[in-house]
């Protein structure tokens, strides 16, 4: 089973609100998850984020792989520590012929 820490969203319509969550990457992003770590508010000025750091390092410590996203969070919660590179490098684009 491949468990991800990533967002679900919540909130009305052109207001979203996020809980940051532990999941089975097979389930549906607004699907049941494992278990609840935080929420994330982007509407607010300046965005509102809450983490449970202990939670978050002990599913991290257990192997739990976080999304981009959920990644840049923690890192900005000061959580886990900044990676040299937080995505994996892209493809080099393509030279034009000329």
């Amino acid at each position: 089973m491949a468990v991800k820490m990533r967002l679900t969203r919540m909130g009305d319509k052109k207001s979203p609100f996020y809980r940051i969550v532990v999941v089975d990457s097979r389930v549906a992003r607004d699907g049941m998850y494992i278990d609840k770590v935080g929420h994330y508010n982007p509407t607010v000025n300046p965005a509102e984020v809450v983490i449970d750091a202990d939670k978050a390092k002990d599913w991290l410590a257990k192997g739990v792989q976080p999304t981009e996203t959920v990644k840049s969070l923690l890192v900005n919660a000061g959580v886990i520590e900044k990676s040299a590179k937080l995505s994996p490098a892209k493809t080099n684009p393509k030279k034009k012929k000329g």
